[in-house]
């Protein structure tokens, strides 16, 4: 099988930490927080095989970059795949889409 090189960007990093942060501090939640941030670094090392099973989204505009969004609990993670890379590119809160 397939083995893909995953790659996080400084911006979804970003993201990541703001979740993180917004849990652990504006909702005095530090556990619930790592929790959760575990749960999404969890989802991401999974596309290192098959990350083709997440598919396109779906506007013109999205289809073109070829963006792919995999729903973890009330997040999403974005992300496209290049080659033997994927690339993800943010992490945002999604529970509202």
């Amino acid at each position: 099988m397939k083995q893909y090189k995953i790659q996080i960007t400084d911006m979804a990093l970003s993201d990541m930490e703001e979740i993180y942060n917004y849990i652990a501090v504006q909702l005095q939640a530090p556990e619930v927080a790592m929790g959760q941030y575990n749960r999404i670094a969890d989802a991401i090392e999974t596309l290192d095989t098959f990350p083709e099973r997440v598919k396109l989204m779906e506007t013109e505009e999205e289809r073109v970059l070829e963006l792919r969004q995999m729903p973890v609990d009330n997040f999403s993670v974005f992300f496209h795949i290049r080659e033997d890379r994927v690339f993800i590119t943010n992490v945002l809160y999604s529970a509202a889409i």
